[in-house]
């Protein structure tokens, strides 16, 4: 049988009340396998973003639930959640949410200084290397172009070594070469066994997955199976 890092079942989402409330999510079920490279896409307001903060564990659905590694993240105290997500869960948004202050490696280090890991730092450059910036290290996000800062927040997703990677527009922000750069980063992580979900409009990006999954109006998914991927 499949191992699933991710079960979404029946998924739920609906903000406001009475005449002003909209449906984000209707009944969405996703699941994604150990190692899978999964792209949700959908026009804007379809509900993707609302589906990835829900399977991350950032927003808690009205009904239905979310397993990760087999835990249900809808059941967990919010303290609990808090700690799996930060260990288990990695997140690479549109916008790089880099601390300007700290350098590149602090950033990337920073989910591990908050369990107290002694190797922080040299973890930190690790994972700078995996994404070629290990020669950047020092420098900090003002000193870094828009895809070197991107790929310092892709390192920092990965740094925990976490089961799954969350990626929202993550090239929105980006030209075409350094949203390529990051894309195959993201391909060769889930190569190495991590699942990918990633959240986007743009056809080229979504190539890179093994699956395209479309939603549409928060209330339809649909896989495709015939979609072009890129060759590897």
């Amino acid at each position: 049988m499949t191992e699933l890092a991710v079960d979404a079942r029946g998924l739920t989402r609906v903000y406001g009340h009475g005449a002003d409330a909209v449906t984000a999510l209707h009944d969405v079920t996703l699941s994604v396998e150990r190692g899978e490279f999964v792209a949700v896409m959908g026009p804007s307001g379809s509900g993707k973003s609302t589906l990835m903060h829900a399977i991350g564990g950032l927003d808690r659905p009205d009904s239905g639930e979310v397993i990760v590694e087999g835990q249900s993240l809808t059941q967990m105290r919010a303290d609990d959640l808090a700690v799996f997500r930060r260990r288990r869960l990695g997140f690479v948004l549109q916008f790089f949410n880099l601390f300007p202050l700290l350098t590149a490696a602090e950033n990337v280090a920073f989910p591990l200084l908050l369990d107290g890991r002694r190797d922080a730092l040299r973890l930190a450059q690790t994972a700078l290397d995996r994404v070629g910036l290990a020669a950047r290290a020092g420098h900090r996000p003002g000193e870094l172009s828009g895809g070197e800062q991107q790929r310092v927040a892709v390192a920092r997703a990965l740094v925990t070594e976490p089961a799954v990677v969350l990626a929202d527009e993550p090239t929105g922000s980006l030209d075409s070469l350094a949203g390529e750069d990051v894309l195959r980063l993201l391909r060769a992580a889930a190569d190495a066994g991590q699942s990918v979900v990633l959240i986007t409009h743009d056809a080229p990006a979504a190539a890179y997955a093994d699956r395209v999954v479309r939603l549409r109006d928060g209330s339809t998914v649909t896989v495709l199976d015939d979609e072009p991927t890129v060759s590897r």
